[in-house]
């Protein structure tokens, strides 16, 4: 046992989680919600509910929307702050700083927001759990590939590294709470909740899509669509436990589940955020996406890291 551990942890010291890899995802997933904050304005946000006639509710919590609370006006204007933090973050710049305010934005909008549709809940885990990767990280831009620039010791690898499988055993739980939780239902078991997910009024399908997908959801073929949710589900669950070798067919056939999402149902922000925590789930975190995707990218990163450093 303790052999392994001496193994693992010299294998850390010739490689560095402070990649491209992760910084693409927190920028996809800071884009998102900079996305939500924009094409929404602040009455569709913050809305009185049936609990309280307060907007945001802030009985509990440290939300900043409930320094303005009941004040549209006020609410707009730390809207706007928080899109431009979110831009911050989403460009790369000097993560150590951005790490810690890209979290707060992100709890702020779980703990406040009315209409949400589960993103903002897995951005807020997500991003509290990327704090030990970016307050290690000693890089100015979070896009930088040099490993040879950059050598923050032993202690902040290990502390980023542990951070990492917490992230991935944390995605593994959200897709497996997910299928489990679908199983309680009688129409996913019976193979036809996709035909009243495609007509509900909120993120059914439109005329475009509800005409061309007629011969499938109108009929007991529908039960493809339905199984294959879930069996996707349980195949990201259980890649948790999978080689390195197969994570990319996993991770491009679960990105695909949440573009038709995305397409079909209007879950676009919801869709960002699983794709940049797919990201970190599916794609080594020690690894380069120009390595990964491009052969001879190597040099064109190089040139890039040197032009924004």
């Amino acid at each position: 046992m303790y052999q392994k551990i001496e193994h693992l942890i010299a294998s850390w010291k010739t490689s560095t989680p402070w990649t491209n890899v992760y910084g693409l995802a927190r920028s996809i997933i800071a884009l998102s919600s900079m996305l939500t904050l924009i094409v929404n304005k602040p009455e569709i946000l913050f809305k009185p509910s049936s609990a309280s006639n307060d907007f945001p509710i802030c009985e509990t919590g440290y939300s900043a929307f409930c320094f303005a609370q009941n004040d549209y006006g006020s609410l707009n204007i730390i809207r706007w702050i928080f899109i431009i933090l979110l831009f911050i973050v989403a460009i790369g710049w000097r993560p150590r700083i951005t790490g810690i305010l890209h979290w707060y934005v992100a709890y702020s909008m779980q703990a406040s927001m009315v209409v949400i549709d589960g993103g903002e809940q897995a951005a807020a885990v997500i991003s509290f759990l990327l704090l030990p990767i970016t307050l290690t990280d000693p890089r100015k831009w979070h896009w930088s590939i040099n490993e040879n620039r950059f050598n923050p010791g032993i202690y902040s690898k290990i502390i980023a590294y542990v951070s990492y499988f917490f992230i991935r055993l944390q995605v593994a739980v959200i897709y497996f709470h997910s299928t489990v939780a679908k199983l309680k239902n009688s129409e996913w078991i019976d193979g036809t909740a996709v035909y009243y997910y495609s007509r509900e009024k909120t993120v059914g399908f439109n005329t475009f899509f509800d005409q061309i997908t007629h011969g499938i959801i109108g009929s007991p073929l529908v039960v493809i669509p339905t199984w294959g949710t879930l069996l996707v589900q349980i195949v990201i669950f259980c890649s948790l436990f999978a080689p390195r070798k197969q994570w990319k067919t996993i991770f491009i056939i679960a990105v695909s589940m949440h573009e038709i999402f995305a397409l079909m149902l209007g879950l676009i922000s919801f869709s960002m955020v699983m794709t940049g925590i797919l990201i970190l789930y599916l794609v080594p975190i020690d690894s380069v996406f120009g390595k990964l995707f491009a052969g001879n990218s190597k040099t064109k990163f190089k040139k890039m890291e040197e032009e924004v450093v």
